[in-house]
């Protein structure tokens, strides 16, 4: 079985030794020469190249990926000729673009914010002006980690965007500034010939537009709604592998999809230590089509830390040692990244039967590690 990662990023990397224990041959297409992935990497090129992404799925099973950015045009091209995507291009296109996604969501009658598609200055200042003076302006393709959405209060502050709506995609997606209680995460796998597994509905902590924390599972939600929710959504757009619903949760408990993701996912990788089986053996399951293993949970709770850079001559290397003998219990991930400042270079999780015990010790473990 030889399964082909497009994006030679930590999801790939994570991907790797689940292959090698599953006999699994991984080949990995980097963007880059030395990324995290690099133990598995075979062609270092331009993902955006069809000629290329030919070259490289000859050589496969099946082909996923590390990200959504790879052009559906271009695997549009692979499926014709009988190449196995997964997730294929028609439900990707639903996690690159979120126009797309919002549109298709609400023909499928699923709870959202209240949002707009707008292409002019007067669309949006209007729509700002029926949701109380305030929402929120995505551009719908590239975002992510924050980037790409901005808080509005007059559509001049994004007069730069509507001068490059071509890039764009032609539109701006304007939604509504929902005041929610919590970030609720939603991991589940689906293999093309239907079967469908989640892991429990997480909590999400943001700092800075990306993600600090995760609670496993979330202290305070339905998780009956929220499977039945992401279970929805992976059958009608066919999803493949694994995928993230990110939702708010409303002060009243209402569950309000936010944005999808089909790959492992950052809010997943609590996984890796705290489920029989992690989101990347699952991925890699799912995406062959063999059957999924169970995602019961291994211990009452667990919290992941994200370890985030603090400036560019710091890789937590130096405080390895200290970290591991004061906090023996922490599972310590990294990402082999050249360090900047606010980029994920890895992630700490703690297991245990009490969450904010849990969490106070994997907070304590990622503060010495990174030497604040």
């Amino acid at each position: 079985m030889r399964v082909g990662v497009i994006g030679g990023g930590q999801l790939a990397r994570m991907m790797i030794p689940e292959a090698i224990a599953m006999g699994i041959e991984i080949k990995v297409f980097a963007e880059a020469e030395g990324m995290s992935a690099s133990l598995a990497t075979v062609n270092v090129g331009d993902y955006t190249e069809a000629e290329e992404l030919g070259w490289f799925a000859d050589g496969v099973d099946v082909l996923t990926f590390d990200h959504e950015h790879v052009p559906t045009s271009a695997l549009e091209q692979l499926e014709r000729v009988g190449i196995s995507v997964q997730p294929p291009s028609k439900a990707l296109v639903f996690a690159q673009n979120k126009l797309f996604m919002r549109q298709r969501l609400s023909q499928a009658g699923l709870p959202m914010p209240a949002w707009l598609e707008v292409q002019t200055p007067e669309q949006l200042n209007e729509f700002i002006s029926s949701q109380g003076g305030k929402v929120i302006v995505k551009t719908p393709i590239g975002g992510y980690d924050g980037k790409g959405v901005r808080f509005v209060s007059s559509a001049d502050e994004v007069s730069d965007w509507f001068s490059s709506l071509n890039k764009l995609g032609g539109s701006l997606l304007a939604e509504q500034l929902v005041d929610f209680e919590s970030e609720i995460a939603v991991l589940s796998a689906r293999r093309p010939s239907g079967e469908w597994r989640a892991w429990p509905a997480v909590e999400t902590i943001q700092k800075n537009g990306v993600c600090s924390q995760v609670l496993a599972p979330a202290p305070k939600v339905d998780q009956q709604q929220a499977l039945d929710i992401a279970k929805t959504i992976s059958k009608e757009l066919g999803v493949t592998g694994v995928m993230a619903v990110e939702m708010f949760q409303t002060k009243d408990g209402q569950l309000l999809i936010n944005e999808l993701a089909m790959r492992p996912h950052n809010s997943g990788h609590f996984t890796i230590d705290a489920s029989i089986t992690s989101q990347f053996e699952q991925h890699l399951r799912a995406v062959l089509d063999l059957p999924l293993g169970s995602t019961e949970m291994t211990a009452d709770y667990a919290v992941m830390v994200n370890l985030l850079g603090v400036e560019s001559n710091t890789n937590f290397l130096e405080n390895f040692e200290a970290t591991m003998h004061r906090f023996p219990e922490a599972k310590i991930h990294t990402y082999g990244k050249s360090p900047r400042p606010g980029r994920k270079m890895g992630h700490i999780t703690v297991l245990g039967d009490d969450l904010e015990t849990a969490k106070s010790r994997a907070l304590l473990a990622a503060a010495v590690i990174s030497g604040s």
